[in-house]
């Protein structure tokens, strides 16, 4: 039985997490950490990580990029292993997350979704058949309540995209105001938001005369949720390394 402790406990993400693990057997939660504090399950819930006061076997950050600092000091301190699922890290903040890999079990992925992270995969390999010929511009949709911009899905498969071709290509966010033919070396970068959109992500690979367009459309937030616990039990008991979805998909 794994233990786990949620951080964001009291947030939209953290109470779907919290119903998933209800429904499983081979986990439970032990504890939540939000600054509000309310408990609304039968759990414990803290403001704070360093009170809890057992030691849990895993904890799933679904809050704020303000609350890395506390979770890496707390995981090293206490060898507790982590699954951090928030998005908007800066690159610093992921600087940071991979020196703690070297002490602690991290589990780190812009996405929870088993089927963005295919969608990765698949991106790789169009890349591989059709980056030197086709441009690639990258369109995610998100609900409007969504403070970062572009996503880190979206951001994830940039640069998995980049990677198969070298890192030759850069990342261009914004055309408006420039006058001038698309460069060879573009990867464009597009943000929607509005409504309920809870997550769209679609790789446009556009050529002479045709386009192919690989999509993913998440109709929940319990896609991710079912991630990230499916993460953390796997990750309980992981000599420490900084792990991502392909470690999950190999092993299952």
């Amino acid at each position: 039985m794994t233990r786990i402790a949620i951080t964001g406990a009291c947030g939209k993400m953290g109470r779907v997490i919290a119903g998933i693990i209800a429904g499983r057997n081979d986990c439970m939660v032990c504890a939540g950490i939000d600054l509000c504090g309310e408990q609304y399950a039968d759990f414990p819930v803290y403001t704070k990580v360093f009170d809890i006061p057992e030691k849990p076997d895993v904890i799933i950050d679904f809050s704020h990029p303000s609350a890395l600092p506390d979770l890496l000091s707390y995981g090293k301190m206490n060898n507790v292993p982590l699954v951090l699922a928030t998005t908007g890290y800066t690159d610093e903040e992921r600087a940071q997350i991979t020196a703690a890999s070297a002490q602690i079990p991290v589990f780190f992925t812009f996405n929870m979704s088993l089927g963005i992270n295919l969608l990765v995969e698949l991106a790789r390999k169009a890349t591989q058949i059709l980056g030197g010929q086709f441009d690639i511009e990258i369109v995610e949709k998100h609900h409007n309540l969504k403070k970062d911009a572009p996503s880190g899905t979206a951001i994830m498969i940039g640069e998995a995209i980049n990677e198969e071709l070298g890192n030759s290509k850069r990342f261009v966010y914004d055309r408006h105001n420039v006058r001038k033919e698309r460069g060879a070396d573009e990867i464009g970068m597009h943000a929607i938001r509005g409504g309920t959109i809870v997550g769209d992500h679609d790789i446009i690979f556009a050529g002479r005369d045709e386009v192919i367009t690989l999509s993913h459309s998440a109709h929940s937030k319990e896609v991710f949720a079912v991630g990230s616990v499916n993460a953390a039990v796997f990750l309980a008991g992981k000599p420490a390394g900084l792990y991502a979805m392909s470690d999950l998909i190999k092993e299952g």
